[in-house]
């Protein structure tokens, strides 16, 4: 019976520290949904990004995607994206698509300009661009690759010929 008793009061120890280290867990992912205002932008593609995904200037996350969709006229990818109200974009302001790390995981990443003017709610990021996926990044190091060795195997086969000779008459 004694026994028990321990294993239980063991097993709630366990589980207090198991929420204490969820709501540290929680606080410290900031994962809260950003509110403020709400801007769109297009790409050419948008593989690996998610609504939920942060938006960071810096680093520092200003934002969430909320909405992925199809322009059908264009079709084009429309991110949809709320910022936070205290930060005021700049009309060049530039939206890019990077990796959190190499197993995936996608941020969209904005980079300010410096025109005066903000972009106003309900407004567009015009300046975006695309990460290229892992694939085409390997086919141009291999590319790359390649055409350095073919350059460096005429270069070594021109270095050990003679020179060619005038024909004899």
């Amino acid at each position: 019976m004694r026994r028990n008793v321990i294993e239980t009061v063991l097993g709630g120890v366990v589980l207090a520290v198991a929420a204490v280290f969820l709501a540290f867990a929680y606080k410290s992912a900031d994962l809260r949904k950003v509110q403020g205002y709400d801007v769109t932008a297009n790409f050419n593609s948008i593989t690996g990004l998610q609504s939920g995904a942060d938006v960071r200037i810096s680093g520092v996350k200003v934002g969430t995607v909320t909405a992925l969709t199809l322009d059908p006229t264009s079709y084009q990818a429309v991110v949809h994206l709320s910022v936070d109200n205290s930060v005021k974009l700049p009309k060049d302001t530039a939206a890019v698509i990077a990796s959190e790390s190499l197993l995936g995981g996608k941020f969209l990443s904005l980079e300010p300009g410096g025109d005066p003017d903000a972009i106003k709610p309900n407004g567009k990021i015009e300046f975006t661009q695309s990460t290229p996926g892992l694939e085409q990044l390997l086919g141009q190091v291999i590319f790359s690759l390649q055409s350095m060795s073919k350059s460096g195997d005429q270069a070594n086969g021109q270095q050990g010929q003679a020179p060619a000779q005038p024909p004899k008459l």
